[in-house]
């Protein structure tokens, strides 16, 4: 990866010869901060340098850390679907355990903490040699006692979380089902049985058997290894379209979580949280289903099972999240999918504004965390599911070339990942900042180990400078025009 530096930091760094500083680049020398940059115009990309403690320039603004603090966040990552796991199982096994070791390893990587899981099948559940396997969920017959974990999950989905586990054990999984089993659904108006992989309602006379459902699939992969920490009763359920999709309105919602799913799981107990709604900020334009985790709150008995709500960000604003916290406070804000594409992509445009709205957008307004669509697909878009409603020009937040699967190409959300990752760790607190600098946006963070994790984003066109300033401290920072850059420091 090319290393350009700013003279500025260029002088830093040989300066610091001999500097006992809390934070060390191997070859280059100890620093009192360490500092990521990437710039919308590639010219640096997730750029390592060392900043050292300095007096104030008076003629510089500071953005200060004040005592105020915020909510807990709990990191950022991707969906690791069943596409995403096939095209890493094709990489040689050196190339895939450096590729899961940059991402996921907390201390030779940038620690990644989140992952997605489809509960069943979704638009990237396609494995070429099964061209029937793409929509599945683990009870495609009739009657829970045929529960059993799907093929594809076992061979694809397990051996990859082994890796990642064996990388960073704290790795926290979300998991969404794209529908119920075909036999569990009835038609919008709940009246005729609806046996198809789209659309339909879930019947209320198989709240209990999906319930356990839920149940089972969490139990199985705790039975593995991997805990989950969180689920969602329904991707996307106001978008009947998917390749694999099902309606839950908010009544359905507030319904089968109050009678069958909250007492599943405490029956059960299991401490995974529900997370409701998983979906856009205007509700796909359903007037009846506006503030649609509101109304869910509204009943106690619903309530009381549920943590918060999910988001995506295919129509609508972030600013919707200011309704949703304003109306309940006690309710956490994750987001849970966005995806780039063939459609329109430029990388300085789509690192900036995802980076923008979905981070320091979500992260701004209480959000515990972020998580990506699929993690790697290849220069095909795929592997996808070939029906309709499916992504079939999407990339992955890095793509990788088929053939002998060893070149990885690095699209904006994986830069995204890593600016937030490398500095902002798993229950670290938002602390609150005075002062400000036009153009540029700021957040930080106390980790637990009391270091401090800044995340800046400068839209200007000219570069920035500041002074960012906690307790004694303070770190003479350089933010060039068009970029990220992410600072970590320990008083």
């Amino acid at each position: 990866m090319k290393r350009v530096l700013s003279i500025a930091a260029l002088a830093v760094l040989l300066l610091s010869c001999g500097h006992k500083g809390a934070y060390k680049i191997p070859g280059v020398g100890s620093f009192d901060a360490l500092v990521y940059t990437t710039t919308a115009d590639s010219t640096r990309l997730f750029v390592k340098s060392g900043l050292d403690f300095a007096a104030a320039d008076p003629s510089v603004p500071v953005i200060r850390v004040t005592d105020q603090t915020f909510q807990t966040v709990e990191g950022f990552g991707a969906a690791i679907t069943v596409s995403s796991c096939y095209n890493l199982l094709k990489m040689k096994p050196e190339d895939r355990k450096a590729f899961l070791v940059e991402l996921f390893d907390p201390k030779e990587g940038v620690g990644s903490s989140l992952i997605r899981l489809a509960i069943g099948g979704s638009d990237f559940t396609w494995d070429y040699e099964h061209p029937n396997g793409g929509r599945f969920t683990w009870c495609d017959e009739e009657g829970m006692e045929h529960f059993a974990p799907h093929e594809l999950d076992v061979k694809y989905v397990l051996p990859i979380l082994k890796e990642i586990y064996a990388i960073n054990p704290d790795v926290k999984i979300i998991g969404s089902p794209w529908t119920a089993p075909r036999w569990m659904k009835l038609d919008a108006d709940l009246k005729e049985p609806h046996y198809s992989w789209t659309g339909g309602r879930l019947n209320p006379a198989c709240y209990q058997d999906y319930a356990d459902y839920f149940v089972k699939w969490i139990q199985y992969f705790e039975g593995q290894g991997f805990p989950i920490y969180s689920i969602t009763p329904q991707n996307e359920p106001l978008n009947a379209g998917n390749s694999m999709s099902m309606l839950m309105y908010w009544e359905d919602t507030r319904d089968f979580v109050k009678t069958a799913l909250g007492p599943a799981f405490e029956k059960a107990g299991l401490k995974t949280k529900i997370l409701i709604f998983d979906h856009n900020y205007n509700y796909d334009r359903m007037a009846d289903q506006d503030g649609y985790p509101l109304k869910v709150y509204e009943d106690p008995e619903a309530s009381k099972y549920i943590a918060g709500s999910a988001w995506h960000n295919y129509g609508g604003r972030v600013s919707e999240l200011d309704r949703i916290i304003a109306a309940a406070p006690d309710k956490e804000i994750w987001f849970t999918e966005a995806s780039i594409g063939k459609w329109g992509y430029r990388f300085g445009r789509s690192l900036l504004n995802d980076f923008r709205e979905i981070f320091l957008g979500t992260l701004s307004r209480n959000g515990k965390g972020v998580v990506f669509w699929n993690l790697m697909l290849d220069e095909k878009f795929g592997p996808y599911t070939n029906f309709k409603g499916s992504c079939m020009t999407c990339y992955g937040a890095v793509n990788v070339v088929s053939g002998d699967y060893s070149k990885v190409d690095r699209y904006s959300q994986w830069y995204n990942i890593a600016h937030a990752s490398v500095v902002v760790r798993p229950e670290a607190v938002r602390v609150g900042t005075e002062g400000s600098v036009e153009g540029v946006q700021c957040l930080v963070f106390r980790n637990v180990d009391g270091s401090y994790g800044a995340l800046l984003l400068n839209d200007a066109d000219a570069a920035k400078q500041l002074s960012l300033t906690a307790g004694k401290h303070s770190l003479p920072v350089e933010v060039p025009s068009r970029s990220l850059v992410s600072v970590r420091w320990t008083e």
